[in-house]
């Protein structure tokens, strides 16, 4: 006989996939229940051991916790493994803007000898100043679909390890993609701007 039908939930694990179950009679002589409130859940326990109490005083109340307290033992480990990779996430990104930045403001400062000789020659500074971007840009493009395709594979792979967590967040690959291309651009354009400002005659000297 069938008493009812619900819908669709998780059951025990929020790791294993929905799959079809009934629930049968109470036979073992053990029984949960769940009591639904908008008001602090623990200041229910008192009334439900009085009242369990009452009913017949050989009923023993075991494993009282709320909803949000079941859920939060069960992905402790992944909410622990979330918190580290977010910040060595976040430090291999300052790290990651720092060495970007470092890298390209050296490249572009060593070519000021050659800035200044484009100078000398009559290159207007907004024209040497795009050329310099111009390489900057082409190789954030393919700096950035490289970096991409790896971030795509290790999310794969970190969704084995996390709960709810899903290969490929557009929002959060465009958003450090964007960071990086603008550190880049900044570190390329700063030190070409500072280069054309120089003399000529100086800058064909510069070493």
């Amino acid at each position: 006989m069938i008493i009812g039908v619900v819908g669709n939930t998780k059951y025990n694990t929020l790791r294993r996939e929905i799959q079809p179950t009934f629930y049968s009679p109470n036979i073992d002589g053990s029984a949960y229940f769940e009591l639904r409130t908008a008001l602090d859940p623990m200041a229910l326990v008192p009334v439900a051991k009085d009242i369990a109490n009452r009913e017949n005083q050989d009923l023993a109340l075991f494993r009282i916790s709320t909803q949000k307290q079941m859920l939060d033992r069960q992905v402790f480990i992944e909410r622990i493994t979330a918190q580290l990779s977010s910040f060595f996430g976040l430090l291999a990104l300052v790290l990651a803007c720092l060495g970007l930045y470092g890298l390209l403001s050296y490249e572009v400062t060593r070519r000021t000898r050659e800035i200044g000789i484009r100078m000398a020659v009559g290159a207007q500074s907004h024209n040497v100043i795009g050329l310099v971007l111009v390489k900057a840009i082409a190789l954030i493009a393919g700096g950035a679909a490289i970096g991409i395709g790896v971030a795509l594979g290790v999310t794969r792979f970190l969704a084995s390890f996390l709960y709810g967590v899903h290969a490929g967040d557009p929002l959060t690959l465009v958003a450090v993609a964007g960071l990086l291309a603008v550190v880049a651009l900044a570190a390329c354009y700063i030190p070409a701007r500072r280069a054309t400002r120089v003399d000529p005659l100086v800058a064909l000297r510069y070493e």
